[in-house]
């Protein structure tokens, strides 16, 4: 262009000096002309030089992302399953390359999908895929536009999208299921956990007590009564003071005031329970309270009267604890006016019968000790009644079981009669009297020799004497003369009454069998005398808690931490007992406990002493204990049990009895039987 731009001057300058005028105009045509033409034809050549070079990057672009592609996939079996794989590729194929680590930092659930971003360029929206720059976001309802769209885009779903939301469906039905499923079967284990709890409430604990009471409608459903009683205590404060300060009116204003809030107070526990003229007493006692404070008080005084008031209060308490024990131990040891009465119409009618009726069938197996043989000691007709009745009910094979009931002198009529009356199956039952025992006497049993002794009938029988119950030791049911009953020792001299047996299971009166016993006399006893359930679950069922380890001769020979037993259900090897004179290690012991220095009355002291080392345990089903003292015994425990026991004062045919553990045993007793019912003795 230069050069160009230099020969038109040269040629304007011969045109001037030759005077022609046309060279001037196509030199000024040129002048504008080629700068336009110049700039024009280097834009276009940038344009398209540009486009070309666009065009290779995109190429070389694309052969770079399929080669990574195909490098990625050679791969990606080894960290992705199939399903993400299908997930790659379609979303590959219809979006362009997806980025791998997106895949390998997130759980592709079936909540989250792939979406892209359309490029800008619409000459190629028809012809090839989109370029997209692709993000993975969490779905979410957006209206009605989004499921147009959404619609749109499921016409046009390629197969690998829909399986994938077909199988994303699936899913979400399957765990929806589930987890109804789950919530159902949660459902249920409330309701009946909420059944069992229910169940297992005592009414008679319960009482007059509801949640459904008006009361129970206020935390503090007894805070009127609580004002009330401490209104009543402020005002005998008063009083006192009142009176020892000559103030007669105040005096006699607050007898009348004391007088009227007793008498709305009665004997209410609750504020629905009360007067409805109790709101009235409370404020006229307010107003008199007011009136004593105001003359009377004085710090000093009223602490020293309230002081006096605590312990007053405190001495009563304890007096009441001490007749509520012995009152439950008299309740706990006397007999029931129904059974009472069923003792004496039976012996009345036993006494009636001719000789030759009083006889008891099959006599010949008491001494067969091929047979299974019990011992049981009783003065209690309907108590002895349920334990042979549980146990033949209960029994394979009636006929192999033999009975031994001993009782005293009272009873012995009853208890035959009843069982004259109502023999048990096929199994055969005798009756002694341990009166009739003429070589229990006291020159051999040092328990009646003891007995008969001043000491201790000044210790039994007199109420003045220091350590007697009315002057409040401890103790008290151990001061009970039946302690020392026959019945009870018996037990020490099995092999005295029943010579001729090998093996003997003993039986208390207060236990009801659930099961078979008869495995009982195959048990391997390993050359021990006793078998028994131990009972040393807790510590006051150590031998330290019923002997006294301060004397040296207990110290000495036994362990206190030794596990102690339980009587009821025994299990006796009587050959190996006559080899270890188990009877003469009682007698000793017993001897040396005439002053009751080793250890207080009873029969399990003695008896752990004399069977000490000698004493094989049993499994805890056969035996399980408790029935007459702990109401939480586990139901599933007691159905189990073999032989359940009610130990304790709360025996099953006294009213105290815990109402939860009676049916055991009220359901081996008739109660339409006419004897029961002419005595008034009902469930």
């Amino acid at each position: 262009m230069a050069l160009k731009r230099g020969f038109s001057i040269s040629g304007l300058n011969k045109n001037r000096r030759g005077g022609s005028r046309l060279p001037i105009v196509v030199v000024i045509f040129f002048c504008v002309l080629s700068p336009l033409i110049f700039f024009v034809g280097r834009g276009l050549y940038t344009t398209s030089s540009s486009t070309d070079q666009n065009l290779n990057a995109v190429g070389s672009g694309k052969q770079h992302l399929n080669w990574r592609e195909r490098l990625a996939l050679q791969h990606v079996k080894s960290i992705f399953s199939k399903e993400v794989i299908d997930v790659i590729t379609s979303s590959t194929a219809d979006l362009g390359p997806l980025s791998l680590d997106s895949f390998r930092k997130t759980n592709l659930s079936a909540s989250w999908k792939v979406i892209g971003i359309d490029s800008s360029v619409e000459d190629n929206a028809a012809s090839e895929p989109n370029q997209t720059a692709t993000v993975v976001k969490q779905e979410a309802p957006k209206g009605k536009e989004d499921n147009i769209s959404d619609d749109d885009s499921r016409s046009s779903d390629t197969p690998a999208k829909l399986a994938r939301r077909q199988l994303r469906e699936k899913r979400r039905e399957k765990r929806a299921a589930e987890l109804l499923r789950q919530d159902d079967e949660a459902i249920a284990r409330l309701e009946s956990a909420a059944i069992e709890r229910s169940k297992l409430v005592d009414g008679a604990v319960l009482g007059k007590y509801s949640i459904w009471r008006k009361e129970m409608d206020n935390e503090n459903s007894d805070s009127t009564v609580r004002l009330m009683r401490d209104q009543m205590i402020m005002a005998r404060v008063y009083l006192s003071i009142a009176k020892m300060k000559r103030k007669l009116d105040l005096l006699q204003e607050l007898q009348t005031r004391i007088k009227e809030s007793q008498r709305a107070l009665g004997d209410s526990l609750a504020d629905s329970d009360l007067h409805p003229s109790a709101p009235e007493k409370i404020k006229a006692m307010g107003q008199v309270l007011s009136k004593a404070r105001e003359q009377l008080y004085d710090c000093k005084l009223v602490t020293g009267k309230l002081r006096a008031m605590l312990q007053t209060a405190d001495e009563q308490v304890r007096s009441l604890k001490k007749q509520s024990t012995f009152l439950s131990q008299l309740a706990a040891k006397t007999v029931p006016n129904g059974i009472h009465c069923l003792s004496m119409r039976l012996t009345i009618d036993y006494y009636l019968l001719p000789l030759e009726k009083r006889k008891f069938p099959r006599s010949e197996n008491l001494e067969n000790p091929n047979l299974y043989h019990y011992a049981l000691f009783s003065d209690n007709v309907l108590a002895a009644s349920v334990v042979v009745n549980s146990t033949i009910m209960n029994a394979k094979d009636s006929s192999k079981h033999v009975f031994h009931l001993v009782t005293d002198k009272l009873n012995f009529g009853a208890m035959n009669m009843w069982f004259l009356l109502n023999p048990p199956g096929k199994a055969t039952i005798h009756v002694e009297n341990v009166d009739e025992f003429k070589w229990l006497n006291s020159s051999y049993c040092p328990v009646l020799r003891q007995l008969e002794s001043a000491a201790m009938k000044e210790y039994y029988f007199k109420a003045n004497h220091p350590t007697s119950l009315s002057s409040g030791s401890s103790n008290l049911k151990y001061r009970n003369p039946k302690y020392l009953s026959m019945l009870n020792h018996l037990r020490f001299y099995l092999p005295e009454v029943y010579p001729k047996l090998d093996k003997i299971l003993f039986l208390d009166d207060d236990i009801v069998v659930q099961k078979d016993l008869t495995k009982l006399w195959s048990v391997d006893l390993h050359g021990k005398v006793n078998g028994a359930v131990e009972t040393c679950g807790e510590s006051f069922h150590r031998f330290d808690k019923y002997l006294n380890f301060s004397n040296p001769h207990i110290a000495k020979n036994f362990d206190p931490n030794a596990c102690g037993w339980a009587y009821g259900m025994n299990i006796f090897d009587l050959k190996v007992w006559k080899k270890k004179d188990i009877t003469g290690i009682y007698h000793k012991w017993q001897n040396m406990n005439e002053d009751r220095v080793l250890w207080k009355l009873g029969t399990l002291p003695p008896g752990l002493i004399t069977f000490y080392n000698l004493t094989n345990p049993l499994e805890k089903r056969w035996h399980v204990l408790g029935l007459g003292y702990n109401p939480s015994i586990d139901r599933s425990e007691i159905e189990s049990a073999a032989v359940v026991h009610y130990n304790g004062n709360m025996k099953p045919w006294l009213e105290l009895a815990m109402t939860k553990y009676r049916p055991y045993w009220t359901k081996y007793i008739k109660y339409d039987h006419p004897y029961l019912r002419n005595c008034n003795l009902s469930e």
